[in-house]
């Protein structure tokens, strides 16, 4: 069965395939020693460390599962092609936006990125995100409306960078 397409940047792709290595080839022994030293204390009808060692390499499983799926439909954006004209995945971009309840004006700088590496507090906005879906195609001087949770914003575009 063939999953979504993943859009990831280069560097996406780098963090992802190193935190498969690391759960497969570090965490995975981490627990497995956790096990079986909670083994050792006996009785599994009451120990709360084997139990919590066996949830533990359940969620670590599933994670390592998801990754591989998501490696499998993965797409990487050649951000060596992008062009500084309009605004796509991998893009940088620097957007003014006017809260037109406030008055208040505020800077800010984004990297367009796929969902799967969206980190709002760092400054990567998913493409599938109402304020990086709006973005996309737009050039520099571009003004967008976008509707956010705080209400409607008026984007503008400053300036757009690999």
């Amino acid at each position: 069965m063939a999953g979504k397409q993943v859009i990831l940047t280069q560097e996406g792709l780098e963090k992802l395939e190193q935190e498969l290595e690391e759960l497969k080839s570090v965490k995975r022994k981490e627990i497995a020693e956790k096990i079986k030293v909670a083994l050792s204390f006996g009785d599994l009808s009451e120990n709360s460390e084997y139990d919590e060692a066996k949830n533990e390499q359940a969620i670590m499983e599933a994670r390592i599962a998801d990754i591989e799926v998501t490696l499998k439909n993965v797409k990487v954006i050649d951000e060596s092609e992008l062009s500084n004209e309009n605004i796509h995945i991998g893009s940088k971009v620097e957007v003014r936006v006017n809260n037109p309840r406030t008055g208040k004006t505020d800077v800010y700088n984004y990297k367009i990125v796929g969902s799967n590496e969206a980190d709002p507090l760092s400054g990567n906005i998913s493409d599938e995100s109402a304020v990086g879906k709006a973005l996309l195609g737009h050039g520099i001087g571009d003004k967008i409306e976008v509707e956010v949770p705080a209400g409607m914003m008026e984007y503008e575009v400053l300036a757009i960078s690999k």
